[in-house]
């Protein structure tokens, strides 16, 4: 079964954002200020690349959609980062209704769309589980009588980590239950039918299908940072303490982050030389 995700990275839609702008210049002056695009791609290098590169199961498509007003620079870094990723495709889109571009893009991914697919979205600054795609499809599988009878059907890892990542390496909670967040959360889609993921408000999801809940270990890490966008609400909720060296080599082996790597990224690079 095609395991499809759709990642967004900063990609100047108009709606689906928490923070609002007036016009669509705005919205691309705020998304693309130096700033905030080196911070996104820190996060996006060390934390979600990481995670997608560590799948036990590397059948997968994941398609980043970015904007077409993405500067040329930061094109190229974007090219470079995924370049030794096959499942990746970069879609560059003009701005567009949120919801309806995602959905095309996404249906337009299904290599056979008679067939049913799995789907998830992958947002530019968490992390799943380096089992996320196994075990998703091991979820189809054992679930097959049910999702024979609907065309619809979430599939909710709902057990994870609320993380801070910067120069001092990871924080992170202790591990929470979040049900329906967007990391580790997927959906079915039978044959034919061209609703996706997309279609539904992630916290809302299983109010439009049946769902079903794996709650048995981390499966997600979802960080805290400045330009959280639909976080700005929740920043801070959970307490976040330094991972241990021993924690540090568990999300190493459970995500594919790596505090050493963290570390580096977010460590500002000295320039010139004394003496």
């Amino acid at each position: 079964m095609q395991v499809i995700g759709l990642c967004r990275f900063s990609y100047p839609a108009l709606g689906g954002f928490q923070v609002e702008h007036d016009t669509v210049a705005e919205r691309i002056a705020y998304l693309y200020a130096e700033e905030r695009m080196e911070e996104r791609f820190r996060l996006f290098e060390t934390v979600a690349l990481p995670s997608m590169r560590a799948q036990t199961d590397p059948d997968f498509d994941l398609v980043i959609v970015t904007g077409d007003s993405l500067p040329r620079h930061h094109r190229g870094r974007l090219q470079d980062l995924t370049a030794d990723m096959p499942q990746v495709r970069i879609v560059a889109e003009p701005p567009r209704r949120h919801r309806q571009v995602m959905k095309e893009i996404l249906n337009a991914a299904r290599r056979n769309p008679d067939q049913p697919c799995l789907q998830f979205r992958a947002d530019d600054d968490d992390a799943v589980a380096a089992e996320f795609v196994e075990r998703l499809r091991e979820t189809a599988a054992d679930c097959a009588g049910l999702l024979e009878k609907t065309p619809t059907a979430a599939i909710d890892f709902n057990r994870g980590y609320i993380a801070e990542f910067g120069a001092g390496g990871i924080a992170a909670s202790e591990p929470v239950l979040r049900p329906y967040f967007t990391a580790a959360l997927g959906m079915y889609a039978a044959g034919g039918v061209r609703k996706t993921i997309m279609n539904f408000g992630h916290h809302r999801i299983h109010h439009h299908m049946p769902s079903i809940t794996i709650t048995d270990v981390p499966m997600w890490v979802r960080s805290h940072n400045i330009y959280n966008d639909s976080r700005q609400r929740n920043a801070g909720e959970e307490n976040v303490a330094p991972l241990t060296p021993k924690q540090e080599r568990e999300f190493a082996t459970m995500f594919g982050i790596k505090a050493a790597h963290v570390r580096a990224a977010f460590t500002p690079q000295l320039s010139g030389s004394c003496g």
